[in-house]
């Protein structure tokens, strides 16, 4: 996609949902990753594994979550950098 087509605000998100395979896959497995991490919460008594899992699946969301800002970020700002040099 050309950086002139780029919209604005929560657009890019959707842009690239539509567009980018592996930024869909991205917010796909932060999904996948909340649905279990909710699962484990909900247990009364978790194992000692289920808690180490728990702590290693929060761990790897919030890595993915840094992802998916970071290129949100740097699709913002190509969209801010081309229509500032118009």
């Amino acid at each position: 996609m050309a950086d002139a087509q780029l919209p604005m605000g929560d657009d890019v998100k959707a842009v690239l949902l539509r567009t980018d395979e592996s930024f869909r896959q991205l917010v796909s497995e932060h999904q996948a990753l909340d649905e279990r991490i909710h699962h484990l919460s909900r247990q009364s008594f978790p194992t000692s594994q289920e808690q180490i899992e728990e702590v290693a699946l929060k761990k790897k969301k919030l890595a993915i979550k840094d992802r998916i800002a970071s290129i949100l970020r740097q699709m913002d700002g190509r969209r801010v950098a081309t229509n500032g040099s118009r």
